[in-house]
C-alpha cells in the first residue's frame, strides 16, 4: 500500500478545518487532494487528537486485537467465547457419519456432567 504524503498532524489538522467551518470542496483544492481522500481520512482520523493519530493502530484495529486476546484467555481458562463449561471448540474436525456425530455428542455431554 502507498504510504501517504501526509503526516498524520497533516491529516488531524485539515480535518479540524473542514470542522471549523471551512469548505470541503476548498480545502481540498488548497491542500492537493480529493474529496474521497478527505472522507476516508475523516473515517480514520475523525474525532482524534494528534497523539491519538500518532499511535500504530487505529482504535478499530486496536478494539478487534483486543477481542481476539480476551477470545484466547476465555478458552484457555477453559471456557468458550459466550462462557460455556464445554465449549465446542474441542471437537475438531467434522463428523461425516450420523453415527460419529452421536458419538462426539455424547462425549461432550459426558465431559459437560463431569
Amino acid at each position: 500500500m502507498r504510504k501517504s504524503r501526509f503526516t498524520e498532524e497533516q491529516i488531524v489538522a485539515f480535518i479540524k478545518q473542514a470542522e471549523a467551518g471551512l469548505p470541503i470542496k476548498e480545502l481540498c483544492r488548497k491542500g492537493g487532494f480529493s474529496d474521497a481522500t478527505f472522507y476516508k481520512w475523516r473515517a480514520k482520523y475523525g474525532g482524534m487528537d494528534v497523539p491519538d493519530a500518532r499511535c500504530p493502530m487505529p482504535d478499530a484495529r486496536r478494539l478487534r486485537e483486543l477481542e481476539t486476546e480476551n477470545g484466547r484467555a476465555q478458552e484457555t481458562a477453559g471456557r468458550g467465547p459466550f462462557g460455556h463449561p464445554c465449549p465446542e471448540h474441542r471437537l475438531r474436525g467434522k463428523a461425516l457419519a450420523p453415527q460419529a456425530r452421536r458419538a462426539a455428542v455424547a462425549a461432550m455431554i459426558e465431559q459437560c456432567d463431569s
